[in-house]
């Protein structure tokens, strides 16, 4: 299988926003209420919102046959080289094939990056597992209030 990572454009808007929800809702079933995944995924993956990201922060897609099945976003880098990986989600069909790994190698090639900061729901078996395998360490849990529902959340650091 032969896909490619490339910069977002405005016309992968609809398809990024497709894998957001299917993948979204096969990591966090019996995790997250639905209704609460519904409510999150409306609002930060509106079009406004798709637009807004794409003009202040770093979006990757993987394609595969003209076809986006996964994507990235890192926030902008501050002066201190430090940068959030916001979201790196791979269509559940495609995860496996190294389109995650591939994703977030992209990020790491982000000039002046030196530290890639993420949040991953204690329950996400499968992101805490991806994370641990690429070095990311645990810097701190916490709880965390999302859509009115409590999220435990683990913070963790790749240091490049």
């Amino acid at each position: 299988m032969i896909y490619i990572i490339r910069k977002m454009k405005q016309e992968d808007i609809k398809q990024v926003q497709d894998i957001a929800k299917v993948t979204w809702n096969a990591t966090y079933e019996g995790v997250i209420p639905s209704d609460v995944q519904e409510n999150f995924l409306k609002s930060a993956y509106s079009d406004e919102r798709m637009k807004q990201r794409l003009q202040h922060s770093t979006l990757f897609v993987a394609e595969v046959e003209n076809n986006i099945v996964g994507f990235a976003n890192f926030s902008s880098v501050r002066e201190d080289g430090k940068v959030e990986l916001w979201a790196i989600y791979v269509h559940p069909e495609q995860q496996g094939r190294g389109i995650g790994s591939a994703l977030l190698q992209k990020g790491m090639q982000i000039n002046g990056v030196n530290k890639i900061y993420v949040n991953v729901e204690k329950d996400n078996q499968i992101g805490k597992t991806f994370y641990e395998a690429k070095g990311f360490k645990v810097v701190k849990e916490f709880d965390e209030e999302f859509e009115g529902h409590v999220l435990k959340t683990i913070r963790m650091v790749l240091s490049l």
